[in-house]
């Protein structure tokens, strides 16, 4: 058995904070284990992720581990000035003066004994403590300790599952606010694809008119060329006023095609595409700031 120089009494009241210490340890370990199964439930919903995607998901993550062990060691830093404040009130009764001597809290060799009085002294004192009287230096006169533990238990327990609630509202409504996005944006292709598939149909059954027409008078030409010599000259103005009214038709074509381009932009049907694509962006703005504004809180 380690022996720190304690009498029975004060033995059993080391033994009865380290049993408090330890609680308060192990709650606040299953807070962490919580953590993480509740990123495992509520983000890894899909097969694969982006980098950004799993950084976003880690730097969350690091926020809440972060926030609940820097809580942890607040909390414990606060009791240990609890317990000192009632060891200096109790000395000032019998007129007694207190002092603390800070480098023996780093003293390695006294912290093991500290570990090895807790792995064997602890266990073998457990029942013998709970049948003992109530310490005369606990925090609470009454309820004790594990009603106050059983309490904050409830509570945070009630805390994290409306939060949890909270955080499946607000991915549902992303998610929907995604598929409409996605639903939209596939809608406008579909129509830009049909409208340019018309076009591409028409200015391809023009451009075929107008080769057939251009091949027809050249076989005109070839024939009139061999049955009159006279005619030849007009016969070939008129192939190359032919080719210039191609040319003009094409650019024509061209013109027009690109008028058509213009006036599909300012039809109705694109305009409430683009309205509707321009309120689902500003939706996901707004979820993903709230998100982030509850995964701060958190």
């Amino acid at each position: 058995m380690a022996d720190f120089g304690f009498n029975d009494h004060h033995q059993n009241e080391v033994i009865n904070y380290m049993r408090f210490a330890r609680s308060k340890r192990l709650l606040r370990l299953k807070t962490i284990d919580s953590c993480f199964q509740d990123l495992k439930d509520s983000r890894l919903v899909e097969e694969t992720f982006t980098v950004d995607e799993v950084a976003d998901m880690l730097d969350g993550l690091q926020v809440v581990v972060r926030g609940e062990v820097e809580m942890e060691l607040i909390n414990t830093a606060h009791t240990n000035v609890l317990l000192l404040r009632q060891l200096f009130s109790q000395a000032e009764k019998f007129y007694l003066r207190l002092q603390t001597d800070i480098s023996e809290l780093e003293n390695r060799e006294l912290l093991e004994q500290v570990a090895e009085f807790e792995k064997t002294d602890f266990k073998s004192n457990s029942k013998a403590n709970q049948e003992s009287s109530k310490p005369k230096l606990a925090p609470l006169n009454e309820g004790g300790v594990s009603e106050l533990l059983n309490k904050e238990i409830s509570r945070l327990q009630e805390e994290n599952d409306k939060l949890k609630s909270r955080l499946r509202t607000l991915e549902s409504q992303a998610m929907s606010a995604l598929d409409e996005k996605t639903k939209a944006e596939r809608a406008l292709k579909d129509l830009q694809k049909i409208q340019g598939d018309q076009q591409c149909a028409l200015h391809a059954q023009e451009l075929c008119n107008l080769e057939d027409t251009v091949a027809a008078m050249q076989a005109d030409f070839e024939k009139s060329l061999n049955a009159n010599a006279v005619s030849q000259k007009e016969l070939q103005d008129n192939l190359v006023s032919a080719k210039h009214d191609l040319l003009r038709v094409q650019e024509q074509l061209s013109l027009a095609e690109k008028e058509l381009e213009k006036k599909f932009q300012q039809t109705a049907a694109y305009r409430n595409m683009k309205e509707i694509l321009s309120k689902k962006n500003d939706q996901i703005k707004d979820l993903r700031k709230r998100l982030q504004r509850y995964e701060s809180d958190e």
